[in-house]
């Protein structure tokens, strides 16, 4: 991630310090557009001659060739990947929801799935392969989809503060959302869960301090912490590692954060600072233990925090030479690397409570 200081240019006279001025502002403007910070300028999402590094940061953003809506999601016979659209006060939005074929009476819990920028409902669906786990599991597995009339590059807006309290914008929504799942299948509160992955992961821990009376537990994967910003310069230094410290607004849920030690997108401190706030808000903690490991081919350290014979509230994976991809996903989808613990079986886990894999 990189932050570009316009006011530290050297002097220049006349159409030459134009000219730089201009290259300098279209250079953050279109820095701001990739992550979905301000809507791209006309004919300039690709990098431009003399401007080193926009390209490979771009590469990075793109969804690859092949995923988009109508990027097929295989179904498991007797199964349904509905499509509907949620709509409250605050706005609409269109979503998918995977009914595994094991569903019998109630399911045994809802996850929402919160994409990242760029990215679909299928893709993430594809990607992070929940729909299996939904399968083996009974669970209902939501996809909201955030579209480019709601933002330039199809990012949840974590950053804005008209998303960010209870009973107003994207939060509502979503919560509304999930409330008609848990209604419709039978689920009690305290088996629905958000998960997300960068953007995403930045809005399911909104969702957890906020709706936490509807969200039992947060998986956040590459994400930034709730109050870290609050306007587009903000949001831009956060994603860099500079941003403010997170205020506490209302006690977290539970949280399991992964976080990759090569993130060049979102800065690793960001994931530590979700975790402190987890802790900050968890109450007591009897047992605060460190491990560390390989599965799949990529070392980790895994932070557990909790009280004793009770629910841990925090597990913090950092996650040795990952990258902003979702850590053990499937290649199928974007932003996804299979080396490395599975981010999605690990979710699950945690938010069931059950033992470790």
């Amino acid at each position: 991630m990189k932050i570009f200081n316009v006011s530290a240019m050297r002097p220049a006279a006349g159409d030459a310090r134009s000219a730089h001025m201009t290259a300098a502002n279209d250079l953050v403007q279109r820095t701001l557009a990739q992550h979905g910070l301000a809507p791209p300028l006309d004919g300039q999402l690709a990098g431009a001659d003399g401007l080193p590094g926009m390209d490979g940061l771009m590469s990075r953003l793109r969804m690859p060739r092949g995923t988009g809506p109508g990027q097929d999601v295989q179904v498991t016979a007797g199964a349904e990947f509905r499509s509907a659209v949620h709509s409250s006060a605050a706005g609409s939005r269109s979503y998918r929801t995977y009914v595994p074929s094991t569903l019998a009476g109630s399911a045994n819990g809802v996850v929402m799935m919160l994409h990242g920028c760029t990215q679909t409902p299928e893709d993430f669906a594809i990607g992070t392969g929940m729909n299996a786990l939904a399968e083996a599991r009974g669970l209902i597995v939501i996809y909201p989809h955030q579209q480019r009339g709601d933002n330039a590059q199809s990012c949840w807006n974590w950053f804005s503060p008209g998303d960010q309290k209870r009973g107003r914008g994207e939060p509502e929504i979503l919560a509304g959302m999930a409330r008609s799942a848990i209604a419709e299948f039978g689920v009690p509160e305290e088996r629905s869960f958000v998960a997300g992955l960068s953007a995403g992961a930045a809005m399911a821990v909104i969702l957890g301090a906020v709706y936490g009376d509807v969200f039992a537990a947060v998986g956040a994967h590459s994400g930034l912490p709730l109050g870290t910003a609050s306007d587009l310069p903000s949001a831009l230094a956060a994603m860099a590692g500079s941003g403010a410290e997170p205020s506490l607004h209302a006690p977290p849920a539970r949280s399991i954060v992964f976080h990759g030690t090569k993130d060049a997108i979102v800065h690793p401190v960001n994931g530590d600072r979700i975790a402190q706030h987890a802790v900050n808000g968890g109450g007591a903690a009897a047992l605060d233990t460190e491990n560390t490991g390989t599965k799949a081919g990529r070392s980790y350290r895994r932070r557990i925090v909790g009280a004793v014979n009770d629910a841990p509230f925090l597990e913090h994976w950092t996650v040795e030479g990952l990258g902003h991809a979702w850590s053990g996903g499937q290649p199928g989808g974007s932003h996804t690397d299979p080396v490395g613990p599975d981010a999605s079986a690990e979710m699950i886990r945690f938010f069931l409570n059950e033992k470790d894999l």
